[in-house]
């Protein structure tokens, strides 16, 4: 088990969730960084609760793709509070179907993740990319149509009686762990007087 030096620093993090997939992952991150001895506060960003950032001594995101972009309130939020984020422990997480692909399924290789990162002026210390869920028993006639059509683009079920988790749950295990890494070498990075926020892939 990995510990922070100091153990009652509280960590964040935040997530949007439009289907509820990004939310499991977003719990099952959180369990694990407890797990790993930190002391962390799981929340929606959809959640209409004033979030006092400068409570925490790290921020955690994550966003799953809706039509081929992040969600809106993601961006609302980093604008709101990008001087916060681009001067303290920040990461942050995809979670998109392209990811099912093993070709895309990291940082640097997949697309969503990478235009989001060309989108936006934070600089996340941390990144990750996870594969969703395809829930066609959830969907709108609308968008159950429209998913159709983009996996059969992308060479992905079309089947709507069929509900499908791509999520790889080691991997998101993976990611906790390795996060959980990150905010101790950044603790010790800012001890030492060293720039803290570096980017670093998953």
């Amino acid at each position: 088990m990995l510990w922070l030096e100091n153990p009652m620093s509280e960590h964040l993090l935040l997530y949007a969730s439009h289907d509820g997939q990004t939310k499991k992952i977003a719990q099952a991150i959180a369990a694990e960084l407890s797990q790993q001895g930190l002391i962390v506060q799981c929340q929606s960003i959809n959640e209409n609760a004033v979030v006092n950032l400068n409570h925490y001594n790290s921020v955690l995101i994550g966003s799953p793709i809706r039509y081929g972009h992040h969600l809106p309130e993601v961006f609302d939020f980093i604008r709101q509070h990008e001087s916060f984020l681009n001067t303290h422990t920040s990461g942050f997480f995809s979670v998109n179907l392209t990811a099912r692909k093993p070709e895309k399924n990291r940082p640097e290789t997949n697309p969503y993740l990478q235009k989001f990162l060309s989108k936006i002026t934070w600089k996340p210390g941390f990144t990750g990319v996870m594969a969703g869920s395809l829930l066609y028993s959830r969907y709108r006639w609308f968008d159950r149509v429209m998913i159709q059509l983009i996996m059969k683009m992308t060479g992905g079920n079309t089947d709507a009686s069929k509900d499908i988790e791509y999520t790889d749950w080691t991997a998101v295990r993976q990611f906790a762990q390795d996060y959980a890494q990150y905010l101790i070498s950044s603790t010790t990075c800012c001890k030492d007087g060293v720039e803290c926020n570096k980017p670093v892939d998953a």
